[in-house]
């Protein structure tokens, strides 16, 4: 019914253009196109895969990296730290941006400030000139997540929204993956200077986002008329992004990749210092995290689009994800800890995003997309702040580096066990939803003044 809705609003939209404005003397409505979502689907991603290779091309040069500066393992943390701290504080900014100028826009000038960034990376001469700029990197990625999901959950049947998400984030298990073993294999196989593969995946992002500017379209896009400014928007209350639903979800997300960013800033450091792996291997074994959560991904996001309270399923992959968590240092055996890390791609941190993304936007209207997305990804990279220096800090103090991982597994339980007070179907949010719907549908009859 609420679909109906907001067809009859747009058409209703529409009449009121043509009636009171003449559009070859006050300018003409601007109107795009929908795309086939496979379009959305392999653009966004593509993008999510080199975001997340150039996040983890860090990695496996960390301690060529502290050789060369001469650096502590808290100095080392915080390379990973500033970055997402960038980031972190760009979601909100770019979410409400985005959602008042065009989604579109905001991500693509972004991402090219990103392939910039990436670039001036490898040309840092020391640790301050190379958090600085680490720092603007994270500000140009850090206006790509509520305009993509945003983007994309509309572009994007309901129905699918969930199998849709997971095959979108695929591409952030690529991108872990292609950044570790190229990294790993530019630097300790071809000899390569460490700052080499941050030119490639800068030209190459850079690339992408001007194929993302030609190929995507905002089907949320509002009518405009160009000469007058005017614009059509949709109310809505920031006070939603806020129920309990989504406070819940919200420190889920942030126990979830506090975790998750731990290891994957600090798995192939403690792969070669604690376990004695060479360092043209770490990015190989690394990335056997991000491969094994396609498929898992790819399930639990189709299951989620069949199971309308999705509490259970939620607190069940918490639960194993700590397991693994635990399993990994505890383990002296390299098969089962080789085991513990297939596991945890299978049921962790990217099997449980599109579950959650699915269960945000089901209780959120679609006009404030991007915003909720901003504070939905802002909540979780606030532990991408925290989590690599901590990690890096407790590893000094305490001489190893297996506490992480057990402080990582203890969080992600709280997260788990809180998800169950929440309210498992969107029943209150859809009729919130609808009913202003309803009264934004009445302002616009045909007829009707400009109001």
């Amino acid at each position: 019914m609420f679909n109906n809705i907001i067809r009859n609003k747009k058409k209703h939209n529409e009449i009121y253009v043509r009636k009171h404005y003449n559009t070859k003397e006050k300018g003409e409505a601007v109107h795009l196109k929908k795309r086939h979502p496979v379009v959305y689907v392999v653009l966004f991603a593509l993008g999510w895969a080199f975001m997340y290779a150039d996040r983890n091309i860090l990695s496996p040069v960390m301690g060529v990296i502290q050789d060369d500066w001469g650096l502590s393992k808290s100095e080392l943390g915080l390379m990973s730290t500033i970055f997402f701290l960038a980031y972190a504080a760009m979601q909100i900014p770019a979410g409400f941006l985005a959602d008042r100028i065009g989604r579109v826009k905001v991500l693509v000038s972004g991402y090219i400030l990103f392939g910039v960034g990436t670039i001036m990376s490898g040309m840092a001469p020391g640790l301050l000139a190379f958090l600085m700029i680490r720092f603007v990197t994270g500000l140009g990625e850090g206006t790509y997540y509520g305009p993509q999901y945003a983007i994309s959950s509309v572009a994007i049947s309901q129905k699918y929204r969930g199998i849709s998400s997971a095959l979108i984030n695929s591409g952030m298990a690529v991108g872990i993956s292609l950044g570790f073993i190229a990294s790993s294999y530019f630097t300790f196989t071809l000899k390569k200077d460490w700052q080499f593969s941050f030119y490639i995946f800068g030209i190459l992002t850079v690339l992408v986002a001007v194929l993302m500017g030609l190929l995507i379209k905002d089907p949320h896009h509002r009518s405009r008329i160009k000469s007058t400014g005017t614009s059509v928007t949709e109310p809505g209350n920031v006070r939603e992004l806020f129920s309990k639903n989504h406070l819940i979800t919200y420190v889920l997300i942030f126990c979830s990749l506090y975790g998750f960013f731990s290891m994957m800033t600090w798995l192939p450091y403690y792969l070669q210092t604690e376990r004695g792996v060479p360092g043209s291997q770490t990015g190989v074994i690394a990335s056997l995290v991000p491969w094994s959560s396609i498929p898992g991904a790819l399930f639990f996001g189709y299951l989620s689009d069949k199971i309308k309270n999705k509490k259970i399923m939620v607190f069940t992959l918490a639960v194993l994800g700590t397991i693994c968590q635990f399993v990994v240092p505890y383990s002296d055996s390299f098969s089962f800890m080789i085991a513990g890390l297939v596991v945890y791609g299978l049921i962790g941190k990217l099997a449980l995003d599109p579950v959650l993304i699915s269960f945000i936007a089901d209780h959120t209207s679609s006009a404030m997309y991007a915003r909720v997305f901003g504070i939905f990804n802002f909540a979780g990279m606030l532990s991408s702040i925290f989590a690599p220096y901590i990690t890096g800090y407790l590893a000094e103090v305490t001489g190893n580096m297996e506490i992480g991982f057990y402080l990582s597994g203890i969080l992600l339980l709280f997260g788990g066990f809180l998800f169950l007070f929440s309210d498992g179907q969107p029943f209150k949010a859809a009729v919130k939803t609808q009913r202003r719907a309803q009264r934004y549908e009445a302002k616009f009859v045909p007829g009707r003044e400009n109001p």
